[in-house]
């Protein structure tokens, strides 16, 4: 998947979910949690511009790259379970110690050797990195409720609404 398609496809559910709290009454705006929710949305598309800067100009990581492509083909395919096992595995890895512990006692531990980059955790790489996966989550989430799938291909489906 092209980085520009990825890109259009991030743009597109930003601009989706931006109409959805727009077209809202102005009595439903006015809750506290109509409130929290359009705050939430505007913190995650600014959470997630510097990643559409790095689509946009072509210079997005390639591990994050790939991951990015089997989230949003997931998406496009209202596979959501199968999107959020990437997600997981783009946000945390499989590291044995994701957080990069690898020394707690006197002995070294016996998976030592099986930490390298794919297992690294890139939620831990910087600050701006933590907000634009985070924001990526929160727009799956906003495009499961938005277009719904079977309950077998959906994250938490019950607690979604």
């Amino acid at each position: 998947l092209d980085q520009d398609v990825i890109l259009k496809f991030i743009q597109f559910l930003l601009h989706l979910w931006a109409k959805d709290y727009k077209t809202r009454s102005e009595d439903s705006k006015r809750s506290l949690e109509a409130k929290l929710a359009g705050a939430t949305q505007r913190q995650t598309e600014s959470y997630l511009k510097p990643l559409l800067r790095k689509l946009k100009h072509k210079k997005t990581p390639r591990d994050i790259l790939a991951f990015l492509t089997i989230i949003i083909m997931s998406l496009l395919e209202r596979e959501y379970v199968k999107a959020n096992d990437s997600y997981l595995q783009m946000a945390i890895g499989n590291a044995p110690w994701p957080i990069g512990v690898t020394m707690v006692g006197i002995h070294a531990r016996t998976g030592r050797e099986k930490i390298f980059s794919q297992n690294v955790a890139h939620v831990l790489n910087d600050e701006t990195q933590r907000k634009y996966i985070q924001g990526l989550k929160r727009l799956m989430t906003f495009c499961q409720k938005k277009f719904p799938a079977d309950p077998s291909k959906s994250v938490e489906y019950n607690a979604v609404k």
